[in-house]
């Protein structure tokens, strides 16, 4: 029987644009992948946009050059959208944000909420810090891996 229903997921999973699977059926918990996530750091492309820029607008190339890396020093840290969705800073619409500048934020807390397709994934802080700089403004949507927070290192 569970045969049958890996083989379903698998032809489910080659013939749809989805690249992962994961079902719980009976205390049992299968997830299939067509291929990892692949992260690439390749920025050559960045780099040809922006030289043809220069001659156009050198001022266009300074933002769009902050907003891919934003400024950080050794004692700095800086908390990466894990996935494109909608940033909240707040739980809900009422109550106060998670973060606040100069806050202190230890290492698990929740420091804001990214939605993709509906759910509410919360986002904890993998370090102890303090917030220097917070990046995206509540209800903006986010890309994967774009900074979110600038936090510096607490001891």
């Amino acid at each position: 029987m569970w045969k049958d229903k890996l083989k379903e997921v698998i032809y489910i999973l080659e013939n749809s644009d989805i690249n992962e699977i994961e079902i719980r059926f009976w205390f049992r918990k299968i997830k299939v992948t067509k291929s990892p996530p692949i992260i690439s750091s390749d920025f050559s492309n960045i780099v040809s946009d922006t030289t043809t820029s220069i001659a156009e607008n050198p001022s266009i190339v300074v933002e769009k050059k902050e907003d891919i890396n934003p400024a950080v020093d050794a004692n700095t840290f800086t908390v990466r959208s894990p996935m494109p969705g909608t940033f909240y800073s707040s739980p809900d619409p009422d109550s106060e944000s998670f973060v606040q500048i100069n806050g202190s934020i230890n290492e698990g807390d929740t420091i804001c909420i990214v939605e993709a397709m509906k759910i509410m994934n919360e986002i904890q802080c993998e370090r102890n810090g303090i917030v220097k700089e917070i990046l995206v403004e509540d209800g903006n949507p986010v890309e994967f891996d774009q900074p979110l927070f600038i936090l510096s290192y607490s001891e």
